[in-house]
């Protein structure tokens, strides 16, 4: 049985860094993009406007539906056939947005749901404008009820990046494939790609449980 090699994993840990450096920028893009796309998704999924809530339905309904690496694939590969060609760093930014927004959206949708109709009543009884309901009252209580499915989410995002190695993007997995490709240390450097993704992961997780208690202290959530 072959015994880890540390040497090795200390050696190969600034290509890792590189790859985690890739893995976060795109990660970073496709979070902020998803979200307010997911937001903006969710409004119209409940403005009442028929035709825009089936597009929005049917744009959830096909990405929670299909592959997501059929997706990624048919962003590089198919899209072009359409006129549309994006670099490889692109085309990853747009599949990942694209596949954590649908997410986002019902997120963002259970959470103005879970806003009841006293808040719109109070409103009303104050004085406030419509769009002072809206930005002022509805956003913060709904963002701070969508928030813990929507780290899930986020979470995932980043964990999916991991995917569009496939269509070459040089990011974290595939700086480890490539590595291995070379070096046939799968072990070390699986092992070590596993820590990096979940040390990032529970980064995350942590961060999104400090907003969680700190939007929670009005309510009591200290």
């Amino acid at each position: 049985m072959t015994a880890m090699d540390f040497a090795y994993i200390l050696e190969a840990l600034p290509d890792l860094m590189t790859g985690l450096k890739m893995t976060l920028i795109v990660s970073f893009l496709a979070i902020f993009l998803s979200c307010l796309i997911g937001l903006l998704g969710a409004v119209l999924r409940t403005s009442g406007i028929k035709q825009l809530q089936y597009a929005v339905t049917a744009y959830v309904e096909f990405i929670r539906g299909t592959p997501y690496l059929v997706q990624i694939f048919f962003i590089f590969y198919g899209l072009p056939s359409l006129g549309m060609r994006f670099s490889i760093f692109w085309s990853g930014v747009i599949a990942l947005t694209a596949w954590a927004s649908a997410f986002q959206i019902e997120n963002f949708r259970a959470g103005l749901a879970a806003v009841g109709r006293g808040m719109h009543d109070a409103s009303a009884s104050l004085g406030l404008k419509r769009w002072q309901h809206s930005v002022f009252v509805i956003l913060p209580l709904a963002t701070r009820a969508a928030l813990p499915s929507a780290m899930n989410t986020i979470v995932a995002t980043v964990k999916n990046s991991a995917y569009l190695q496939a269509i070459g993007l040089v990011e974290l997995t595939f700086v480890a494939v490539d590595r291995i490709a070379y070096d046939f240390r799968a072990i070390e450097m699986f092992a070590s790609i596993c820590v990096i993704y979940l040390l990032c992961v529970f980064t995350i997780s942590g961060l999104g449980y400090m907003v969680e208690r700190r939007l929670s202290r009005p309510f009591g959530g200290r």
